[in-house]
């Protein structure tokens, strides 16, 4: 088993006991029995081996993305359905994986990145310019969340003068995608009668359905929200919708992290594309 000859086995074995300072084998009819010192030794010795083994099976899991635990802060519009579905379908074939997901807003997100309080986030921010810590995710555009009898209900396309007098569900101001709504509206001349204000998107969901506004929200949530009261309609002109994904700059993302990533790019381009919201 060794593939050494027998008198090189005998020299690695007086070595051995010369090293411990105690007799490990005995001779009896010609074989050689290990003595109860030998047999305690053993027993360590596997251990050990048993750890070296465990260490090797690391790596090995490790080496192929299967281990290895990650702090995930994510935007309310991903982080309350979308996130917890695609993690689990990611754990499913990593039983020795372990993730975190915190839901935080856009701006929180950033801030936990580049603290380094967590090891990759899920942002709506826009990347304007490179970053060395994000990058766009998807890109995407609002769609019109309108209640199931509402009068634009059969429509497949909506625009901002069909609206016109609507009261309307809203982001609050505190957020770049509520300026930039309001600012296409101003544009267009309508007037909106604002009748309730929640920075989550479900939260919009659940105010359109109860059939006192619509709103725009973003098409994740409309893809993953499950109300039967409520249509969701193409909008036009697009209001773009920038999702990032954000790591901490000091240090390279782990293997782990950016298979991750990779996965959750991956399900939101193909649920986009399966409910017929084109990114």
């Amino acid at each position: 088993m060794l593939h050494i000859s027998q008198p090189a086995a005998t020299r690695l074995i007086a070595d051995l006991e010369e090293s411990v300072g105690f007799a490990l084998f005995e001779r009896l009819r010609g074989r050689l029995i290990p003595t109860p010192e030998a047999q305690t030794l053993f027993e360590e010795v596997q251990q050990s081996l048993l750890g070296v083994d465990r260490i090797a099976r690391t790596a090995n899991e490790i080496r192929h993305v299967q281990r290895g635990v990650l702090q995930v802060a994510a935007a309310p519009a991903l982080a309350l359905s979308f996130l917890p579905r695609v993690t689990a379908q990611f754990l499913r074939e990593r039983p020795q994986a372990q993730i975190t997901l915190l839901l935080e807003s856009s701006s929180s997100v950033v801030e936990m990145v580049i603290g380094q309080r967590c090891d990759v986030g899920f942002a709506i921010l826009a990347m304007n310019t490179p970053s060395t810590h994000g990058e766009p995710l998807v890109a995407a555009s609002m769609v019109c969340a309108v209640p199931a009898g509402h009068r634009l209900a059969d429509r497949t396309v909506v625009t901002p003068t069909d609206l016109k007098d609507e009261h309307f569900a809203s982001f609050p101001r505190m957020l770049d995608t509520r300026l930039q709504v309001d600012g296409l509206f101003v544009a267009h001349g309508v007037q909106r009668t604002l009748r309730f204000e929640t920075q989550i998107s479900h939260g919009l969901c659940s105010f359109v359905e109860s059939g006192l506004a619509v709103a725009l929200v973003d098409p994740i949530t409309a893809s993953e929200y499950r109300g039967n009261g409520i249509r969701f309609l193409r909008f036009e002109p697009a209001v773009r919708m920038d999702f990032t994904v954000l790591t901490p700059m000091q240090r390279r993302p782990a293997m782990l992290v950016q298979a991750y990533v990779q996965y959750v790019r991956e399900c939101m381009l193909k649920q986009l594309d399966s409910h017929a919201i084109a990114p």
